[in-house]
């Protein structure tokens, strides 16, 4: 006599081994719906447990297959896609989408046009995350759509926002300089366009001014290559600077190479320091002092709020400390 097949495990049989509803079940699965952090971890490991597989009839009638969540950049250009570290974004995104069974596509916003309707009119859209996110963007959310917009940066009454201390973080590392007894410190910013670059600028206006020094200003944008350039400019504006300030490691690097190029050495001459803590920075020739930028966590966190669209905080800022190595 033959033994019995051993049944396969079904949906009621997932949600009754992870104890909640067999709604809450099928939405985790399909990640249609909201549920809470704990509601699906015990989901996810009932799945593993009883090597469960959803009925890809069933789930063809609900039509789950092609969904996905959009990070929308805004820029001047298409070129700020190539920027490290909107392929962070990318990558945290993607690994946070997996539990819903949702993908990611990105997508660039002109600055002046940010337009959102046509991009969250696409059925197959379940959320936009916003990046370098400017008060044109937030106005060109329709009501309608409360809820399915989410914002690394500045928010709104409709959109929640998450991003980084990056005001604090850049105060951390200005504070550093100045105790280290850097007395011309020198800062390459980001385009005054982008709310996000204003904070450090903030700071560092804040910390100059509080202590009598002199304001050694120069624009970039976020690249290694406008670091270099601007580091120039300050050397010929201001050869006396004993540090330089990056917006973000990049910008620091680019600064370290206009250094080296000057022949000027690094800390013993000018100290260099930057924000964001890419893998890079230590590596780097001086290993690189700099401030930490959890785009992981900021990412998957906005992620998971336009997914679940459930009693998220209006705004979230995760906190930035400094990381001292030998640059500065």
């Amino acid at each position: 006599m033959r033994a019995p097949q051993e049944r396969q495990a079904r949906l009621e049989d997932v949600a009754k081994a992870a104890g909640v509803s067999r709604s809450t079940a099928s939405r985790v699965i399909s990640g249609s719906g909201p549920a809470s952090a704990t509601a699906r971890d015990r989901v996810h490991s009932a799945v593993r447990m009883l090597g469960y597989r959803p009925d890809q009839a069933a789930r063809s009638l609900v039509n789950r297959s092609g969904f996905r969540v959009v990070l929308a950049v805004v820029g001047t250009s298409a070129r700020v896609l190539d920027d490290p570290y909107v392929h962070r974004a990318v990558a945290a995104a993607a690994t946070a989408a997996m539990p819903y069974e949702v993908g990611v596509s990105l997508r660039w916003l002109p600055r002046d046009a940010p337009r959102l309707d046509r991009m969250l009119d696409d059925r197959t859209v379940r959320g936009v995350v916003l990046f370098n996110t400017t008060e044109a963007a937030l106005d060109g959310v329709p009501s309608a759509f409360r809820g399915r917009v989410v914002s690394i940066g500045i928010g709104s009454r409709m959109v929640p926002s998450f991003d980084v201390d990056n005001g604090g973080g850049a105060a951390a590392v200005l504070e550093h300089l100045y105790r280290a007894g850097r007395r011309r410190i020198a800062m390459v910013a980001g385009p005054a366009w982008m709310p996000c670059a204003r904070r450090p600028v903030e700071a560092y206006r804040d910390l100059v001014n509080s202590a009598g020094l002199p304001v050694r200003l120069v624009a970039g944008d976020f690249s290694a290559a406008s670091g270099r350039r601007a580091t120039g400019t300050v050397l010929d504006r201001w050869p006396d600077t004993d540090a330089v300030f990056g917006i973000n490691d990049a910008t620091a690097f680019g600064a370290l190479a206009a250094l080296r190029d000057a022949g000027r050495q690094v800390p013993a001459d000018v100290a260099v320091a930057g924000f964001d803590d890419i893998g890079y920075a230590a590596l780097s020739a001086p290993a690189l002092t700099t401030a930490t930028h959890p785009v992981e966590r900021i990412v998957a966190t906005a992620v998971e709020a336009v997914l679940t669209q459930g009693g998220v905080p209006s705004s979230r800022v995760f906190p930035s400390t400094l990381v001292r190595r030998d640059s500065a």
